[in-house]
């Protein structure tokens, strides 16, 4: 029993398993919404945590980190190794070992190290539907008889077997069970014991760690031993040298025992009649994983869902646009009689989130078609074939989940680059991440592409555009890692190895699920960082105050020379001589600098200083026109539109490179160091300036 469990009577129930076995979806169902996020003591990694009640008692419940071993060779693995062997937290009072019964000779050897910890332990055995539904069977009896706990055939996707799985999780808290442990040769234990005699540490290291110090060519546990890096490793050479005398090599004995130990484990517990199946997912694969072909396909089906988030949103956006103009009305008039509330509410609150909430159902379609196709398995063939792409740069497939999250937002896919075992290879996925085109970006490229490229060219030229602006961080990333890569870093080529899962229909729960979340973080987003910053840009534009500026009628030189005399106004203009060679007016720039804590913020901005100019009659309604209607009030281009074609594209090249997000900022610093975050802005923003100055000059020549 840990220490926690004594003091509080709150047992601790830790799920472990190999990345894509089901873990998280079992955890859900485990916990539903009580979940909590948190983080480890001494690092940066996400703590996932909930609770479940259980026979009328509280149950917390550990959602480790995938991991394949107890190798700890990533950040992931290092902490669902330290968690199991208790150091800086009590060991969990149960293991539920989440295994894929598809592939239960691999699964299962995550298991025989959790057991050779001496951690109490359950195996749920995921998947279950399929195997019956492909024509193989599972005795779960046997292996149960065999391994000594209990095995719970389960489906974490269709919530089967759950509560077979809650009364063997009861019945082990009471009494704790423990899989059939590995007999190591007398070579191993003979490593062991004068490894523990030579090493200096004041830390007790048990017979497991001892052995994953032998095992493992690098281990984090010897990060636990006082004694410089040669003297470790010497003495780490001589607690092998028995092993090495026997004929063994130390690096695979483990897996020589663990595989004799799962074949027994395993004699008659399986049954396979599914080679049709197989045989029509390996001619299914050819295609997806084609190096032509498949990138081809992915191509277009990239496409087609940038076109379905463009053309199947219209009639909500129009929706929300109404239900967010009708409100302004009637506040506006309720709070006439005080005018600096009424602007504050109506031009700052208001228009500054309205400006940004239109664009939910963008975000809730994004999030829904990634979703699909992660769970038809798609997600994990495009992986395999962007590991071929990839190759050239430095990088491999483990990048990509990192970088595909990072369309949605950096911040996870920064956090999903844990899986990525060489230091490097991680940096340089963490630096390029924040150039894949993010939920944050997509409302600036809706306003702009709805602005001047649809009503020219249509709806299909429009949808191109955006699916091209998507791809348009990716096309820069792979460049750029590969100079990283190969002149600073010098990253060595990485092998990757992933196993494919099966085609499946996805889950419609579980889809919307996902769906609602991302689309709940922008709404959350909305509701905060963007109506703080949008009350902010308010008052930089509403002070000075001049008198009779905001009044209802008010003369629109006179509104002009409020928003240019403000204090945002006077900075827009000191600054835009920088942004002058991309064809950006004062106001844009505003926008800009706006836009760098959040950069979907520069909808908002623009929406209040419009609102503020008096260009926008509450008739017009959308800000597209007025960003039409705009004009250069003198200069060279005196009477000309600001907002062409040219500077549109302009601007949205330059948010689709510039480093607007200080949450990523955050998070690269807390992941890999306050350095990397400040090159991170200085490139990106400098990249950002370049191509934009680079598109507007050209353009100009033919637009």
């Amino acid at each position: 029993m840990g220490n926690r469990r004594a003091t509080t009577g709150i047992a601790t129930v830790a799920l472990i398993g190999n990345p894509n076995t089901g873990k998280s979806t079992l955890f859900n169902r485990l916990t539903g919404s009580r979940q909590r996020i948190g983080n480890y003591p001494g690092v940066t990694v996400a703590k996932k945590s909930g609770r479940m009640v259980l026979d009328g008692r509280e149950v917390d419940v550990l959602d480790l980190p995938g991991a394949y071993s107890l190798a700890a060779s990533s950040p992931d693995e290092r902490i669902s190794s330290d968690v199991l062997a208790g150091r800086g937290e009590d060991v969990p009072d149960l293991t539920i070992c989440v295994v894929d019964s598809r592939q239960l000779a691999r699964s299962l050897q995550l298991a025989c190290q959790i057991a050779d910890l001496g951690v109490p332990m359950i195996i749920a055995l995921n998947f279950m539907d399929e195997v019956v539904a492909s024509g193989q069977s599972v005795n779960a009896t046997l292996l149960s008889e065999r391994l000594g706990v209990p095995v719970i055939p389960i489906s974490a996707r269709k919530g089967q077997g759950l509560d077979g799985l809650y009364r063997a999780i009861g019945e082990c808290l009471q009494t704790p069970v423990f899989l059939r442990s590995p007999q190591w040769p007398e070579c191993v234990q003979t490593a062991t014991e004068a490894l523990r005699n030579q090493l200096k540490t004041n830390i007790h290291l048990s017979d497991a760690e001892l052995r994953r110090i032998l095992f493992d060519h690098r281990s984090s546990y010897l990060d636990l031993v006082g004694c410089p890096d040669g003297e470790r490793k010497q003495i780490v050479e001589k607690g092998r040298a028995p092993i090495r005398e026997a004929g063994i090599d130390p690096y695979s004995i483990e897996m020589v025992v663990f595989q004799k130990l799962i074949s027994e484990f395993l004699e008659g517990v399986t049954r396979a009649d599914n080679h049709a199946q197989i045989q029509m997912t390996g001619r299914i694969d050819s295609i997806l994983t084609h190096r032509f072909f498949g990138l081809l396909i992915f191509a277009g089906l990239m496409f087609l869902v940038f076109e379905a988030i463009y053309t199947l949103s219209g009639p909500a956006m129009d929706l929300i646009d109404t239900v967010f103009s009708w409100l302004g009305e009637v506040v506006g008039n309720f709070l006439a009689p005080v005018p600096v509330f009424q602007s504050l509410v109506c031009d700052g609150i208001i228009a500054g989130a309205g400006g940004v909430v239109v664009f939910l159902p963008q975000i809730f379609l994004l999030f829904f078609f990634v979703s699909l196709l992660e769970d038809t398995g798609y997600m994990a063939r495009a992986a395999f074939l962007m590991d071929k792409l990839f190759g050239w740069c430095g990088l491999n497939g483990k990048s990509f989940v990192p970088l595909l999250s990072s369309y949605a937002c950096a911040v996870p896919g920064i956090f999903a680059t844990r899986t990525i075992e060489n230091p490097r290879a991680r940096l340089v996925t963490v630096l390029v991440a924040p150039l894949m085109s993010c939920s944050a970006r997509l409302p600036v490229y809706l306003l702009l592409i709805g602005a001047f490229i649809e009503p020219v060219w249509g709806v299909g030229a429009a949808s191109l555009t955006l699916f091209a602006l998507q791809m348009l961080g990716l096309l820069v990333a792979l460049p750029l890692a590969w100079v990283v890569s190969r002149f600073i870093f010098k990253t060595p080529r990485q092998p990757f190895i992933m196993e494919m899962p099966p085609y499946r229909l996805p889950v419609a729960k579980d889809v919307l699920w996902r769906m609602w979340m991302g689309g709940k973080e922008f709404l959350q987003r909305a509701g905060t960082i963007i109506v703080v910053i949008s009350v902010i840009i308010w008052a930089l534009l509403y002070f000075p105050h001049k008198e009779g500026a905001h009044e209802d009628g008010a003369d629109p030189v006179v509104q002009a020379e409020q928003i240019e005399q403000s204090f945002l106004g006077r900075a827009g203009h000191a600054l835009q001589p920088i942004f002058a060679p991309a064809g950006f007016d004062w106001k844009i720039t505003v926008g800009v600098l706006a836009s760098f804590p959040a950069r979907e913020v520069i909808v908002s901005t623009l929406g209040i200083i419009y609102r503020l100019g008096g260009d926008v009659e509450d008739s017009d309604g959308a800000l597209a026109d007025a960003l039409r209607a705009e004009r250069w009030p003198d200069g060279p281009h005196k009477g000309q539109p600001v907002f062409t074609l040219p500077v549109a594209l302009a601007i949205m090249v330059f948010f689709a490179f510039c480093m607007q997000c200080s949450s990523t900022l955050v998070v690269i610093a807390r992941e890999v160091g306050t350095r990397y975050a400040v090159l991170t802005f200085v490139y990106m923003t400098t990249l950002a300036w370049v191509a934009a100055v680079a598109v507007y000059q050209t353009t100009s020549l033919f637009l």
